[in-house]
C-alpha cells in the first residue's frame, strides 16, 4: 500500500481522488479550504486543510507520505516540494499535465512556474541527504478544453488561461476555429489529446508499478490527429460548417510582437498557444504509459459525441 497525498481540490484533483480512492492505497487530499463534498465522492480519503505558505506545517502533514501528486502551481508548489523533501517523501508528481518535456522551449513564453518547479525537483533528485524522485505525467491537451462552456465549467484551467470556450483553437458553440495548420518546417501540425478522466485512470494504473521504477516522464495519449482533423471532427459533431481562420506561423509571430508592443497580454498568450501548438508541443510521441497499463482511453470523436450529444 502506498500513502498518497494530492495537493489541491479543484476539478481535476477531485476526479483523480475519486479514482485513487477506489484502490487499496491510503489517500490524503490537501486543500486551502474545506471541501465537504470530498467525503461524498471519496469517503475513504482524508481531507486536510493546509497553508501552502507554511512549509513546516506542510512537512508535518506529509510525514509518512510516499507519493505527492500536485495540481497547484507557482510559489505554493515550490513550498510543497520543499516540504515534501523535508518530510522524506519518495516521489513527487508536479502539476505538469500537458505536452512532453522534450518539446517545451528552453525559454517558455507559457511558463507559469513550471521551469522553477522542475529545476527544484531535479536538484533534490540528485541530493545525497535524501534523494526525492519525481515523475511528470504528459498527456497532451485535455479533451475537456472543448467541453460546452470550456474547462471553467469543470473547475479546471484557471492557472493556464484556457478556461473559456474561445481560449484555444476551437469554439464548438460558436462554430469557429483559428489554427496554424503547419509546423515551421511545413508539415501538418499534430496534437494529442486525453480526457481528464482517462488521465486519472492512467495515473491510478501507474500505482501498480513500483515507485522505484517510475521514469522521469510517463507519456500517455487518448488520441492524436492534425489540427485540421480536430476542427473537422468538431464540425462533424455539431453538424455545422465552421468559420475557420487559418494563419501562417510567421504571421502569428508578427501578431505576438504587436501584442507585446501594445501590452495586450491576453492576446499575446493566445497567439503563443497557437505557435506552441503548431510547433507540436502537445503532440505525444511514444506514449510509454499506454503500453504499460491496460487503460483503454477514449478517442476524441467518441468523447465529443458523448459530451455534446446532450447539448445538441
Amino acid at each position: 500500500m502506498t500513502r498518497i497525498a494530492i495537493a489541491g481540490a479543484g476539478g481535476f484533483a477531485q476526479i483523480l481522488a475519486q479514482h485513487i480512492s477506489q484502490t487499496a492505497h491510503a489517500l490524503l487530499v490537501l486543500s486551502r479550504t474545506a471541501h465537504p463534498e470530498l467525503q461524498y465522492y471519496c469517503p475513504e480519503s482524508q481531507a486536510v486543510i493546509v497553508d501552502y505558505d507554511d512549509v513546516e506545517g506542510l512537512r508535518y502533514t506529509l510525514q509518512g507520505v510516499d507519493l505527492v501528486i500536485s495540481t497547484i502551481g507557482g510559489n505554493e508548489q515550490l513550498n510543497l516540494i520543499d516540504a515534501a523533501r523535508k518530510a522524506r517523501v519518495k516521489t513527487f508528481v508536479p502539476s505538469e499535465f500537458e505536452g512532453s518535456l522534450s518539446h517545451r522551449p528552453a525559454i517558455d513564453p507559457l511558463d507559469r512556474g513550471s521551469q522553477s518547479a522542475l529545476q527544484f525537483l531535479e536538484r533534490w533528485s540528485q541530493s545525497k541527504s535524501h534523494r526525492m524522485r519525481y515523475t511528470v505525467f504528459s498527456c497532451g491537451i485535455f479533451m475537456e478544453r472543448f467541453s460546452p462552456g470550456g474547462m471553467q465549467t469543470l473547475g479546471i484551467g484557471a492557472g493556464c488561461g484556457v478556461q473559456g470556450p474561445d481560449d484555444y483553437l476551437v469554439n464548438l458553440q460558436g462554430a469557429r476555429a483559428e489554427i496554424i495548420a503547419t509546423t515551421p518546417s511545413g508539415t501538418e501540425a499534430r496534437v494529442s489529446m486525453t480526457s481528464v478522466h482517462d488521465v486519472a485512470q492512467f495515473v491510478t494504473a501507474a500505482l501498480d508499478i513500483s515507485l522505484n521504477n517510475w521514469p522521469k516522464e510517463f507519456k500517455m495519449r487518448g488520441d492524436s490527429m492534425t489540427v485540421q482533423e480536430l476542427v473537422q471532427a468538431c464540425s462533424n459533431t455539431v453538424g455545422t460548417p465552421f468559420m475557420l481562420v487559418t494563419r501562417h506561423y510567421q504571421e502569428v509571430e508578427a501578431q505576438v510582437q504587436a501584442c507585446q508592443e501594445s501590452g495586450d497580454w491576453v492576446q499575446w498568450h493566445y497567439f503563443h498557444r497557437l505557435l506552441q501548438t503548431a510547433s507540436e508541443r502537445y503532440h505525444i510521441r511514444q506514449p510509454n504509459l499506454n503500453d504499460l497499463t491496460q487503460v483503454q482511453p477514449m478517442k476524441f470523436e467518441t468523447w465529443l459525441e458523448s459530451t455534446w450529444s446532450p447539448s445538441l
